[in-house]
């Protein structure tokens, strides 16, 4: 089930706000500048689905958050808990960094923990199948796929290249919870 809790960035001990609920989380991360939403498909994609599956399941949600924003490209990423390099990919994606660029992320299945470091807030949110989140460019962040990641996600960019990050070198993320699946 989704989820948003922010903690202070100073006290990781004691959520100050938690809620499942999509409105009122949708209010709170758009209150920071930060867009989430749901995206429904017409069609099943199945166990594992291909990225040109995902891809053509999506091409309408896909197309009008492109003209909205301008991104120039898009694809999709799946990860397994038998992926051999998930553990140094968790690692990076742990480390607090940020982007040039908005990074927008689509779950179209499994579950990913998104940390945000906003104005002396920590805003941890647990996105799952068919919730979208952009976070803007310049915000500090990290991500959470968990010990044994399973989610496959399209990702969208301004930049052609790609996910290109810009560590803090701040170990923040080191004390706040993680993902548990």
């Amino acid at each position: 089930m989704r989820a948003l809790t922010i903690y202070s960035d100073t006290d990781a001990t004691a959520p100050r706000w938690q809620s499942h609920e999509g409105d009122a989380i949708q209010r709170e991360l758009n209150a920071i500048g930060v867009r989430f939403e749901r995206w429904q498909t017409d069609r099943e994609l199945g166990a594992n689905p291909d990225a040109d599956t995902v891809i053509a399941a999506y091409q309408d949600a896909i197309d009008r958050l492109v003209a909205e924003k301008g991104y120039q490209s898009w694809d999709v990423i799946s990860m397994r808990p038998d992926n051999p390099q998930r553990e140094t990919l968790r690692t990076k994606f742990l480390a607090e960094h940020t982007h040039g660029e908005d990074e927008v992320r689509f779950l179209v299945e499994g579950a990913g923990l998104f940390c945000l470091h906003v104005q002396g807030k920590i805003y941890q949110i647990l996105c799952e199948k068919n919730d979208l989140i952009s976070v803007p460019a310049g915000t500090a962040h990290w991500f959470d796929m968990g010990e044994a990641p399973s989610f496959t996600a399209i990702r969208v960019f301004d930049n052609p290249e790609g996910w290109i990050a810009r560590f803090t070198g701040d170990a923040i993320a080191d004390e706040y919870p993680r993902l548990v699946r």
